[in-house]
């Protein structure tokens, strides 16, 4: 049973580096872009269902990859709540520095005494996003797949916990804009195959402005 997972993409809101986290912000024309190539890449895999997050940008790529399925008739992407960005409360908005820098590696270490206020921390949504991915699994028989249209932190937890990666250690995960996870999962034993990650297409765009997320 495998999963790809194709994540974040360039988001509207100029150069200002900001975190969104939940916020809907929708793409900017280049993360569409990034979107249609990632749904392009995942064409040549059969894919029995397309998952995603309830934020409009995630639907838009779910809606990409699913319009380029062979067997996409009679099918629809089913949205998780469990796949949505972590919520960076009343961080939203804000840039690093404005936040603090050691705000952040403290949050980032998961100190959860510095969650932000109406905010999750990350095992907060670890706990919810693998609780998803197994609502997902649950969808498939052996041998099938499926992909996750998701957020950067939306991955790094499904990621760092197929690599037993630390939660304390997942925000230095490296994942770029658009790129594709894929992720193989054995139902009788439990094991996790990592086959690649971060793989992003190379189709000629323009370098994305990889905000805070």
């Amino acid at each position: 049973t495998g999963f790809s997972d194709s994540s974040h993409r360039e988001n509207k809101g100029g150069d200002r580096p900001v975190y969104y986290g939940a916020m809907d912000v929708p793409l900017s024309p280049l993360g569409e872009q990034e979107a249609q190539a990632a749904a392009m890449y995942l064409q040549q895999f059969d894919l029995d269902h397309v998952v995603c997050s309830p934020l409009s940008r995630a639907v838009y790529g779910a809606n990409e990859v699913l319009s380029r399925q062979r067997n996409a008739e009679g099918k629809d992407v089913v949205s998780l709540d469990g796949f949505t960005e972590l919520d960076r409360g009343e961080w939203c908005g804000k840039t690093k520095d404005e936040i603090g820098a050691e705000q952040m590696a403290r949050f980032d270490a998961c100190d959860e005494s510095v969650t932000p206020k109406g905010g999750e921390s990350y095992p907060f949504l670890k706990k919810r996003v693998l609780a998803a991915r197994d609502e997902t699994l649950k969808m498939l028989t052996p041998g099938q797949s499926a992909a996750i249209v998701s957020h950067l932190q939306v991955t790094r937890s499904i990621l760092s916990d197929a690599l037993q990666i630390p939660t304390d250690q997942m925000a230095s995960l490296p994942v770029a804009t658009a790129s594709v996870t894929c992720i193989d999962y054995n139902s009788e034993t439990g094991e996790q195959t990592v086959h690649f990650q971060s793989f992003k297409p190379d189709v000629g765009l323009q370098t994305s402005k990889d905000g805070a997320n």
